[in-house]
């Protein structure tokens, strides 16, 4: 989790660069500010852009007294959630799991691990 006294930069964040066919260039992507992108014609351009990008908010963020939105590796997980699946997926990992002679929860975790 991050503290007050914890300095939080761009390089906590986590980044994707993916191909992008409508533009026909690269665009950098990070996951905690989704409405932030970078479009270079390499992966590595496109990546550096939008950690440079990120950087950039974070100082006006810090400016304007703004508290930026914590980095997801930096955050406290439970490892408890809950999922609505229909009644037919419930039953059928259900009968998955008892074939497997392990429980419910490990049979999904399992599953989604993959």
């Amino acid at each position: 989790m991050v503290t007050k006294d914890q300095a939080v930069t761009q390089e906590n964040y986590t980044y994707r660069v993916l191909w992008s066919e409508e533009d026909q260039e690269f665009i950098g992507l990070v996951a905690e500010f989704p409405s932030l992108s970078w479009l270079e014609n390499t992966q590595l351009k496109a990546l550096s852009g939008i950690i440079k990008l990120v950087g950039e908010i974070l100082e006006e963020m810090e400016e304007s007294g703004e508290t930026p939105p914590a980095p997801l590796a930096l955050r406290d997980y439970s490892g408890h959630f809950t999922a609505r699946v229909t009644p037919e997926t419930h039953r059928n990992l259900h009968i998955e799991a008892a074939e497997a002679n392990v429980s419910f929860s490990r049979h999904v975790s399992a599953k989604l691990s993959r």
